[in-house]
């Protein structure tokens, strides 16, 4: 990841909210954020409900979001987020990889859609992108 102080907030580093219904996944996006110092979590939630209130409550510049989520899903939760928190960008970062769903997801406002299965290559790349308000899409395949 970039260290170009473009992504910095005057704050510090960018606040972090990590949305995942699965705990190991949870562990394992902290694990590999945790080692970027320009980046700090700042709190977990398990489900589409939660999130919202989190993101309300916490303010976090920058959200990962699951789509399969208890009580809400991330396609509700992101635009309940956006709505009042306009300043949170979002990247989803799931196992749905059909274009049709992408293509739903982004009209959504979020600038980030990352496949689980290349989040170990993209994660962090797809950060610094939505960082840039600049979109990033990766492991969907393109229609034909």
């Amino acid at each position: 990841m970039t260290t170009d102080p473009s992504v910095r907030t005057q704050r510090g580093p960018v606040r972090v909210l990590v949305v995942d219904d699965f705990e190991p996944w949870r562990r394992w996006v902290r694990s590999v954020v945790g080692m970027q110092e320009q980046l700090q979590i700042v709190g977990e939630s398990s489900d589409g409900l939660e999130a919202v209130l989190k993101a309300q409550e916490l303010r976090p510049e920058l959200i990962l979001l699951d789509i399969n989520l208890p009580s809400l899903d991330g396609l509700e939760a992101s635009k309940r987020i956006l709505v009042a928190a306009p300043e949170t960008k979002i990247i989803y970062v799931t196992t749905q990889t059909d274009p049709d769903l992408v293509s739903v997801a982004m009209s959504n406002g979020v600038l980030g859609y990352v496949s689980k299965n290349e989040a170990a290559n993209d994660l962090l790349r797809a950060i610094d992108s939505v960082l840039r308000a600049e979109r990033f899409v990766s492991g969907v395949p393109q229609p034909s």
